[in-house]
């Protein structure tokens, strides 16, 4: 029933630009740092990044900061400015259909399917003929139970290469095989979503990513 709901998306890419950011740390800690990127204060883990502005490593002596592919050293209360070259941002909208729920071509691993979003699912979800066609080795997955409206079913839980929809690419997607004909259509979860910046305007469904 999913399949026949026809859907309009498209995306936008922002081109790169060049861009300052100015840094300064005002909290040190293990494996994370308190930073005021371009005037916002941001407390940023080991490896995540804000604005352009990535935290390679801290500990309560300073803090290793890269901009744009250079390192920088920071003790407390220290400060730097330095130029990068801003990520290119890619995007996809998607309009809602039949009861508000948004059905969108996609790829996994390179296969064309359909998907549907699902923000209360923890992962992809799909049926076993499903991961049959997309030739899925969900055999060599962990094998786990799933709790369905008629009880449990066995599962397993794989990973997908790649995940994309419209240009919003995710790759090291987790999956769940039921081992059942359900869903009757691909369900795009968290393992997905959770991955990519999404948020509604004027009803209109976004993704966006950052490469």
């Amino acid at each position: 029933m999913w399949l026949r709901w026809l859907l309009c998306f498209g995306f936008a890419l922002v081109a790169f630009a060049v861009n300052a950011a100015n840094v300064e740390v005002r909290g040190l800690f293990a494996g994370s740092a308190l930073l005021v990127i371009n005037g916002e204060n941001k407390l940023l883990k080991a490896g995540s990044t804000y604005q352009g502005v990535t935290l390679v490593a801290a500990n309560s002596r300073e803090a290793v900061i890269k901009i744009d592919g250079k390192q920088y050293q920071l003790g407390m209360s220290k400060r730097i400015s330095a130029n990068f070259q801003a990520a290119e941002t890619r995007e996809v909208r998607l309009q809602p259909g039949r009861g508000g729920h948004y059905l969108t071509p996609a790829r996994i691993n390179s296969h064309p399917v359909s998907v549907m979003v699902d923000t209360g699912a923890t992962a992809v979800a799909m049926s076993l003929p499903q991961a049959k066609a997309l030739g899925i080795d969900y055999r060599n997955g962990k094998l786990i139970p799933i709790s369905t409206a008629n009880g449990y079913v066995n599962g397993y839980k794989v990973m997908l290469s790649r995940v994309t929809v419209g240009t919003v690419s995710v790759e090291n997607v987790e999956a769940i095989v039921s081992m059942s004909n359900f869903p009757e259509t691909i369900l795009l979860g968290n393992s997905y979503l959770n991955r990519v910046e999404m948020f509604k305007e004027n009803g209109v469904l976004v993704f966006q990513s950052q490469y």
